[in-house]
């Protein structure tokens, strides 16, 4: 089997599920009050959408609106026929959900060596919080939730669990303080939508994100656009079954692709990396051959007249990641091998825990040591920056 030994797993999306007390350890005053607060649902409550929320289930409460998002899909050790947008109750899930501690030990179970992990109750690029309408309390909700990750959750095991923050996106400039703050503080990436303008947010192409842009390529800290985060689902009729947008979820991560390739952000921020959370890597190499053609064909009438190949600034921006994924490992050097990297998406229903490492093994047995090596480990470390856990070791070592 190629994964040798030496080849520690790092999964580059995961989930943490926050426990009742993230916002009120942390917030004061009237913000305390009005901030998230883990509560039984009462007989009869809706969501914010006015959907009823299920009897017996727990709800975060948030500014006076209910969110049934306690932990949304964390199955992880529940046989397949149970898996659903359940559980909705903090004690039907497994402790590595939401505490650090036993999130290590289901890792060792899995055979994985780190992971990096993207909110739930504030939604995977912390869009929850462009709802409540009361600014500072909004974005004191940020800055908890990202003193909770950098503090408690990474800081339990800073050489196994690798910190992603969150932005307050209402505010660019409020952005930029909060990921100056941050990375200071050790962050490693920040989330970002795939999409901006479902959100209500100004485009990629408006030039108002360019203070964020710029320094995530200064600080070398990737933008993470994880499947989902526009608040839209790939669908083809409002009744199709759930199956057909959970294969459809990488139509999202090709959309952004395309739209930031096109731009002239990466032009403008030559050291800008985005990565594609959960989005797959099979469908790259087709992407990548069609932007080419467009680009060829359509530049000159389109205002995209650049000297820079769709491939060429694909190659240097643009990362994905898989969990089971036979054609783009197989077209793995269609897509670059330095651009493609393993994912474990604990504890979620695509997670194959606990058996990601003899999973990922299977899915990689055809592939040579060295693309292995990279796809498992190595990439992932050189996007994040991550080498704490090498490091404790240099130190330990006798």
């Amino acid at each position: 089997m190629p994964l040798q030994e030496h080849m520690k797993l790092i999964s580059v999306d995961d989930h943490v599920v926050e426990h009742p007390m993230v916002w009120q350890d942390r917030l004061t005053g009237r913000h305390r009050e009005r901030g998230p607060r883990m509560i039984e649902a009462p007989p009869g409550a809706v969501d914010a959408g006015g959907q009823p929320i299920q009897t017996g289930a727990q709800a975060w409460l948030v500014d006076g609106v209910l969110h049934p998002t306690v932990a949304t899909n964390a199955v992880a050790g529940r046989p397949k026929e149970e898996f659903g947008f359940e559980p909705f109750r903090l004690d039907q899930v497994r402790p590595g959900c939401y505490d650090p501690v036993e999130r290590v030990r289901d890792m060792d179970l899995d055979g994985v060596q780190a992971q990096l992990c993207f909110p739930t109750l504030p939604r995977f690029a912390g869009t929850l919080f462009l709802t409540v309408q009361d600014r500072e309390l909004a974005l004191d909700c940020v800055r908890a939730y990202n003193d909770f990750i950098l503090d408690e959750w990474c800081g339990a095991a800073p050489d196994r669990l690798i910190p992603l923050v969150i932005l307050p996106l209402w505010d660019v400039e409020a952005s930029v303080v909060e990921l100056q703050r941050t990375a200071a503080a050790g962050a490693k990436a920040a989330a970002f939508p795939e999409g901006l303008t479902p959100l209500g947010l100004p485009s990629i192409h408006t030039g108002y994100w360019d203070p964020v842009f710029a320094l995530s390529s200064e600080a070398g800290i990737p933008l993470c656009l994880h499947f989902g985060t526009s608040g839209q689902r790939p669908t083809v009729s409002v009744d199709s079954p759930e199956p057909v947008w959970i294969s459809l979820m990488a139509c999202n991560s090709m959309a952004a692709c395309s739209d930031f390739v096109f731009s002239s952000v990466f032009h403008r921020f030559p050291d800008l990396r985005i990565a594609l959370s959960e989005g797959g890597v099979g469908w790259m190499p087709w992407l990548i051959e069609r932007m080419d053609y467009v680009w060829e064909q359509h530049r000159l009438w389109t205002a995209i007249d650049r000297d820079v190949r769709p491939s060429e600034v694909f190659k240097d921006h643009i990362f994905g990641c898989f969990i089971a994924d036979d054609v783009g490992v197989a077209l793995r050097d269609r897509i670059g091998i330095s651009q493609i990297m393993w994912e474990g998406d604990y504890p979620h229903s695509d997670s194959t825990w606990p058996d990601a490492r003899k999973k990922a093994a299977e899915a990689l047995a055809d592939v040579p040591d060295d693309d292995v090596h990279r796809i498992v480990e190595l990439n992932a470390r050189e996007l994040y920056h991550f080498t704490a856990d090498l490091d404790m070791a240099a130190t330990a070592a006798p």
